[in-house]
């Protein structure tokens, strides 16, 4: 089971622009790609990798005098946690409650609908055949 990790929205954004790169990438690599414009300092993006290390999110490899940083933790893992997180807090566990909640809003239109009725026949094919 993965263990319970929540992440500061800040972390959440230096993770998904870790995800981006194809290789491990340094501090100043994730600070180019997350924040061209300079919205933050290089030591604030240091101190939330470093952070993400002790959370166990982020491996750490040193080569010279630059760490470069790998996840141990995929998106979905991370989202799976959070989601979970947030179906026990908010909604007494129940999934069917948050699904209540979404679906009694304006937010949906048919076209939606229909997209979220074939997931559920989807899903619910997938149980059958891995129950038979």
């Amino acid at each position: 089971m993965l263990k319970k990790i929540k992440l500061t929205p800040v972390e959440w954004e230096i993770m998904e622009t870790v995800w981006t790169f194809e290789r491990p990438p340094s501090v100043r690599d994730v600070l180019e790609r997350a924040f061209p414009k300079g919205e933050k300092a290089y030591t604030t993006v240091q101190t939330v990798m470093n952070t993400l290390e002790r959370k166990g999110v982020l491996g750490r490899k040193k080569i010279g005098l630059v760490n470069f940083y790998s996840p141990k933790r995929t998106r979905n893992e991370l989202v799976k946690s959070e989601m979970n997180s947030l179906i026990k807090r908010i909604f007494n566990g129940s999934t069917p409650a948050l699904t209540n909640f979404l679906l009694s809003g304006d937010d949906f239109d048919l076209d939606e609908i229909n997209e979220l009725k074939k997931m559920l026949e989807d899903k619910e094919r997938e149980l059958k055949e891995a129950g038979s």
